[in-house]
């Protein structure tokens, strides 16, 4: 095939299109790649101009749609990794399996460098993986954690010793999601050894999604124990 049209001469295409006058109107998406000038001099036609800003046109909403389908692939893959971690805190029994879930499904398909999960408790419990301390001993991140809101960029010196202590010197951007349950309740902190990795302008939706699943689950396990 890619001999014959080699040897494809200029006459033997518009012996061709003359055979087949029709030719074009049945492959209208070949005059959207063809270049033909209308003659008028020096001036641009009105005809030319249009079919000039029509490709454009055209070529912009291609590639606005092919950014579409890349967003949706990019928003389903970060669907399948938040469920798979939703699934994994929803079977947790122990404030340690609650740690490792969040660690796992961060590091691992998140990709972020290390996490941080401090939870607030009312007497003393035997756990590996997470910190318990008493409210009034976090007094350090009060500013983090007092707009029950999710945050993301850099941390002061203060809250970033506090929240990842040995990592603390490697962390350059984190992000931060209060915990509450009717009462504040601790504070799951995401770090990142890259300072552009978060970003203040960047959308908590997922953070916010996450922060209100681990909530509920630390909320009843917390419950439980101290009982």
């Amino acid at each position: 095939m890619s001999e014959q049209l080699k040897q494809l001469t200029e006459a033997q295409v518009a012996e061709f299109l003359q055979a087949h006058p029709d030719f074009f109107t049945r492959n209208v998406k070949l005059l959207e790649k063809l270049h033909v000038p209308h003659e008028t001099g020096r001036a641009v036609s009105l005809v030319e101009r249009q079919t000039t800003v029509l490709r454009e046109k055209n070529q912009n909403l291609t590639s606005h749609l092919s950014d579409l389908i890349d967003i949706a692939r990019h928003n389903d893959v970060q669907f399948e990794k938040t469920k798979r971690m939703v699934l994994a805190l929803l079977e947790a029994e122990t404030l340690d399996d609650i740690a490792v879930a969040i660690d796992e499904s961060l590091c691992q398909d998140f990709a972020s460098d290390t996490t941080s999960l401090i939870l607030f408790t009312h007497k003393p419990l035997d756990v590996n993986n997470l910190r318990l301390m008493m409210r009034d001993d976090a007094n350090v991140i009060n500013g983090l954690i007092g707009t029950n809101l999710p945050s993301c960029g850099r941390l002061s010196s203060a809250e970033n010793e506090f929240i990842f202590a040995d990592e603390a010197v490697k962390v350059q951007s984190a992000a931060v999601v209060p915990l509450v349950q009717g009462e504040t309740l601790g504070l799951l902190s995401v770090g990142s050894f890259d300072p552009n990795y978060f970003t203040s302008s960047q959308g908590t939706v997922l953070l916010s999604y996450v922060g209100e699943v681990l909530s509920r689950v630390a909320y009843r396990i917390l419950r439980q124990q101290e009982h």
